[in-house]
Order: C-alpha cells, then structure tokens, then sequence
C-alpha cells in the first residue's frame, strides 16, 4: 500500500542534477495538470528571507477569525509534509495528498523537475479543487524564478525583510538577492513592505514603480511598534490603533504582526475589522518559532523544574539577530544563564548566526 512518504521519496529522486532557477518545469507541468494555478481563490503571495511563515500565519488567524475560509501554503515542514498544504483550516489528508502527488507522478512522466516544484503544483491542484475565499502563498527560497510565482495577479504581494541567504541561487549581495524578491510584485497589484535595508527598499520602490504597483510601506504608509510591552501600536491613515501583544514570541514578532495588519488593509472585497485582529493576534500559532516546549520526554529530563526548553529554525544572521535579543531581554529579567543546542545544514553560513548568539550563552 502507497504512503505519502514512499510517492515524496519517488519524486525526491526526479530532482534535476542541477538547480537552476527557471519556471519552465513548472509551467510545463502546470499544462499538463490543466493549469490549476489558473482557478485558485485570491491569492496573498509572500516572499523575503525572514519572517514569511510568521506573517502568514497571523493572516491566517486573523482571516479565520473574520470568518473567511482560508488555503496556506508554506514550506519548509516541521515534522510531516503534510503541514505544508492546508484546506480550510486543517492539514491536507493523507489519501488526497496520495492521489494528488502520483496525479502529478504521472503527468511529469519521468522528467526532471524538482521537489518543490511538483509539490508546489500537487497544492496548486488542492487548492484549485477545494473552494475557498483565500490562499496564502509563500515561496520557496526565491521571487522571481520561485516555483510559487506563476500567479499573474494575486490579490496583493507581501515583502518581508531581506537578508543573506541562499547566496549560491540568488546572488551575493543584498541588492541582488532583493532584486529576486521583487518578482513577485505585478503589475497593478499592492505590495506592503516589511522593514528593510536600504538597499533592498530602493529596488522594491524602483520594481513598484516600473508596474505602477501601490505601495505600502513601513515606515511611510504604516508603522508599528511594540514600546509599550503590553499592546501592539499600529498606525496608518487611520491614525494609531492599540492591538494585544502578539502571541508568538520574541519583540521582531511585534513588526510581523504589523505586516500581517498592514495586509489586511490592501484585501479588497474582505471586511476584517479590529476586533478581528484582535483575536488573529491572540490565537495565533506557529509551531518552532521561539516556542517554548510544555510537554514531552525532553521536559520530562530537565533537572529540577527550573530550566525551560525553547525551539526555533533560525539559519541565518539576521534570526541569530532576533534570537540574541530574546536571550538578552530573559537575562535582564531573571539573570538566567541559557545554554545553546545547536544543528544547521552545511549549505548555510554558522559563524554568521553564532556569532550573534555566542555573547548570550554560556
């Protein structure tokens, strides 16, 4: 009997030799499948380096507690594949994950294409099957050439902060790296912008302007602040609004948040009021982002009942940035030591990310 894992397995070994970043594959396949990406709900479509996954699932939270039925697709998973592709609130079941990845087995025919690629058209074909009034689409680790990026005029494209990572694919400068990003501004489409280095902001107003896209910026149209500790200071045209304190964890989740609200502002035909936000805020969830672990063998072994034990998939500079200063505000508050367990793939740069965390940890 087929598993999931035994078809992912299969289609793993379908990966070309070398990557390049092209959309050919995928648009080929899409063809084949009758161009699914074609019949989807409004499309909310992320991209950036850090932050992505955060952002979606406050949009998630706040869309679902507006009462909106609700597509997400984000990767990488944490534990099962199946996190990547939810329907309406709950995780794609595992025969229709089964039936929906051979269909695209068998479409390809053998040829080369890679994971992300052919999973990325299995969601599509979920997404396009199931009614809903949104999806909410991350990209994989690029913009322009992204797998994720055949959607011609999503509802509006969200750009979180831009740093270094995925160098060997996107280029060895910030500059570059964003110019990647930006193509999944499209034409006409509002795109609300994250924090960003200069560099990256320049070639995102540049893009915008080229494609008379509206712009929603922070730092210009939107602001955010988490200085009072216990709410969230949002303002735009409307003036300052007070929100509750973001429920995951760690004072970079306070411009997330307000990302995720500065959103909700471009979703034309959707009606989310404060009250809405409010809730998203407070019930979000988004498991191995600076969680703390309640539960579990690992809990049951720490000494005394004293220690905490906190997870987070941080791989580069600028989430060592983020995770430095959690640790820095814990000492300040308790003068607890904390000690580091540590793992990453050797695709990525660790002196970057420890760097930032060496001065906390003993």
């Amino acid at each position: 009997m087929s598993t999931s894992d035994i078809v992912l397995d299969r289609l793993n070994k379908l990966h070309p030799k070398i990557i390049d970043l092209e959309l050919s594959r995928v648009e080929k396949l899409l063809a084949a499948v009758g161009h699914p990406e074609q019949k989807l709900p409004p499309v909310v479509h992320v991209a950036g380096t850090n932050g992505k996954g955060s952002v979606i699932a406050y949009l998630r939270a706040i869309l679902e507690a507006a009462g909106y039925r609700v597509h997400v697709y984000t990767s990488p998973h944490l534990v099962r594949f199946h996190e990547r592709i939810r329907l309406n609130g709950r995780l794609i079941d595992e025969q229709y994950l089964i039936d929906l990845l051979e269909e695209c087995e068998k479409a390809n025919g053998g040829t080369p294409i890679t994971f992300f690629e052919i999973t990325t058209v299995a969601a599509f074909l979920a997404f396009s099957r199931e009614p809903a009034d949104i999806v909410l689409l991350e990209t994989g680790l690029g913009g322009a050439f992204d797998a994720t990026n055949v959607i011609d005029q999503p509802l509006a494209s969200v750009l979180m902060p831009i740093s270094f990572d995925h160098m060997q694919f996107l280029g060895d400068s910030l500059t570059k790296i964003a110019e990647a990003k930006a193509g999944i501004i499209k034409r006409h489409r509002p795109v609300v912008i994250s924090p960003q280095p200069e560099e990256a902001m320049a070639v995102f107003e540049a893009k915008a302007a080229e494609l008379t896209a509206p712009l929603y910026r922070f730092g210009r149209e939107w602001q955010c602040d988490g200085e009072l500790k216990t709410s969230l200071r949002f303002s735009d045209s409307r003036g300052p609004r007070l929100y509750p304190v973001p429920g995951l964890a760690g004072r970079h989740q306070f411009r997330n948040a307000g990302c995720a609200i500065a959103t909700t502002k471009v979703l034309d035909g959707f009606t989310i009021t404060d009250a809405h936000i409010s809730q998203g805020l407070r019930q979000v969830s988004w498991p191995a982002r600076m969680q703390r672990l309640n539960a579990g063998p690992l809990i049951e072994r720490l000494p005394n009942g004293k220690w905490e034990l906190w997870l987070d998939g941080g791989h580069n500079e600028e989430a060592g940035e983020v995770i430095a200063a959690m640790l820095a505000d814990w000492y300040a508050q308790d003068g607890k030591p904390a000690h580091l367990i540590f793992g990453m793939l050797n695709t990525k740069d660790p002196v970057a990310f420890l760097k930032q965390l060496a001065p906390h940890v003993e």
